[in-house]
């Protein structure tokens, strides 16, 4: 199956933006205009170049239209504003408690593994325990930058390792296509395209139904003649004004049985991942 988009990257009228947004969403002029508040009649004329709208008005139907930060700004610039929202590297200067939350986070979950991503899936940080799941893995699979699901699912990344690999495959291919469907991004189309074209031996259920006992798609990864079970859970900021910090999100994983939890107890981190740098 390859996942496309309907939302061209480029589109200079405000109201083709918008129409072919709203048509990715499913949605009528009824349906949006009621979202946004505004009257049918006036996003139809805004649809159609009769009428200028005011940046309030482009920011609500964004916001109705269920829009990302880095989504919201071409319609400001299609209407003829300033984008709003600014994209800064976490390097610069007043980023400093960005930087700092989130390594705080990452030494608080130690000595279970966690990761930061951006929007492409790519690592930002992780913390020691995460060495985990590079370990096996074909070096140019862990150059920067360095994309997490491909290292997963690449029959030269963590894939060997995967006890289940059909199941935890499906899940996160499902993570994958929800997101390309929500932000019509065409390179994050252009990733699913690639991942699903890797190799898996093992069946992928269409649809993920809990087994006996099991409450989440678990993340079951040999190591050292043992299997390790894994559950996760993702956070990202709560009311973020810079496209970077609402594109960022730390992966966390919990173990999902006592022995998981006993071996990422009992193995010193760094001692483990200072012998593999050095």
């Amino acid at each position: 199956m390859t996942v496309t988009t309907t939302a061209p990257p480029l589109v200079r009228s405000l109201g083709d933006l918008l129409r072919q947004w709203r048509k990715h969403r499913l949605l009528s002029q009824l349906d949006l205009a009621t979202r946004a508040e505004i009257s049918p009649r006036h996003l139809s004329f805004i649809e159609n170049g009769r009428s200028a709208p005011s940046r309030d008005t482009v920011l609500r139907l964004a916001e109705a239209l269920g829009l990302e930060l880095r989504e919201r700004n071409p319609l400001l610039l299609a209407a003829g504003y300033a984008p709003v929202y600014r994209e800064t590297g976490l390097e610069a200067p007043h980023m400093s408690a960005v930087r700092d939350m989130v390594r705080q986070v990452l030494a608080a979950h130690e000595p279970y593994p966690a990761v930061v991503l951006d929007r492409y899936w790519n690592r930002v940080d992780a913390n020691d325990p995460a060495w985990l799941f590079g370990l096996g893995v074909a070096p140019r699979l862990l150059e920067e930058p360095v994309n997490l699901l491909r290292v997963s699912l690449h029959p030269e990344g963590m894939a060997p390792r995967i006890a289940n690999l059909g199941e935890w495959r499906a899940h996160l291919l499902s993570r994958l296509r929800q997101q390309v469907t929500m932000t019509a991004d065409p390179e994050l189309a252009r990733l699913y395209d690639e991942l699903i074209r890797y190799p898996c031996d093992q069946p992928e259920p269409r649809v993920e139904l809990p087994g006996p006992g099991e409450i989440a798609v678990p993340l079951r990864l040999r190591y050292e003649g043992r299997e390790l079970a894994f559950f996760s859970t993702m956070a990202t900021f709560g009311t973020p004004l810079d496209i970077t910090v609402a594109e960022l999100a730390i992966e966390s994983f919990f173990p999902a049985d006592p022995e998981t939890a006993e071996v990422l107890r009992t193995t010193n981190w760094q001692a483990a991942v200072g012998s593999t740098r050095g």
